[in-house]
């Protein structure tokens, strides 16, 4: 369970990033701060994995929080969610170690999309003693955010970029592994339709496909997006 402090000066705004946060599978919302002070009592106490921090605190510099929260002796990931969007700023976050650089008004599936991608970065680097080229670039490709109009520039006769784009985009927002089936009730497509696009996928290696046997022992296909590898 990751384990999630929210940092926001407006009192609606961060009510809705922890009910989000609440609503995820694999997170929790472990404590709300509307300032400076609050942010930085409250990690020390509540000792979370990840803070969305606003950078417009009352009482505070949001990189100076930022700062101040990355350099404890307890690691801890920040992932910055603000209006401000001037370049200094932006590269002070990113000096800082932010995972993300969040300008606000965005539709929540963006910050889904992004807890969703650390969530899956974490897991990988947490699954590995020693890191293998291959495995810091899928990290940094699951930290990075989603492209929605990123797809093969050619598909083989038949296929439709359209409906393509459609079954990545699926497959990416899902951030988990999803059986042709859930993926053709999510994208409105038929189940034969939808597998013919993530077989091609996972030959090219823009998604993975694994094996997971039920209770009967019969093996079922499961798709899981890989960072688009090979796609232009």
């Amino acid at each position: 369970m990751i384990r999630v402090l929210v940092v926001d000066d407006d009192v609606r705004v961060a009510d809705n990033h922890r009910k989000l946060v609440g609503s995820m599978d694999g997170f929790e919302a472990v404590g709300v701060a509307h300032t400076a002070r609050e942010a930085l009592a409250l990690s020390e106490r509540l000792l979370p994995d990840l803070v969305l921090l606003d950078l417009y605190l009352p009482d505070e510099s949001g990189v100076r929080v930022l700062q101040r929260l990355r350099g404890n002796a307890r690691p801890l990931d920040v992932l910055v969610i603000t209006a401000v969007r001037d370049v200094e700023t932006v590269r002070a976050a990113m000096q800082g170690g932010a995972v993300h650089y969040l300008l606000k008004p965005f539709p929540f599936r963006e910050l889904r999309q992004r807890l969703n991608g650390y969530a899956e970065a974490k897991s990988e680097l947490d699954a590995v003693d020693e890191a293998e080229q291959a495995d810091v670039d899928r990290v940094y490709g699951m930290l990075r955010p989603a492209e929605p109009h990123t797809v093969p520039e050619e598909l083989p006769k038949g296929l439709s970029t359209v409906t393509a784009r459609l079954v990545l985009d699926t497959l990416r927002s899902a951030g988990t592994d999803l059986s042709a089936s859930e993926v053709a009730n999510s994208a409105g497509l038929s189940r034969v339709s939808a597998r013919r696009y993530l077989d091609h996928f996972a030959n090219t290696g823009g998604i993975t496909l694994h094996l997971r046997y039920g209770s009967a022992g019969r093996p079922e296909h499961r798709y899981r997006w890989a960072g688009g590898r090979g796609f232009s």
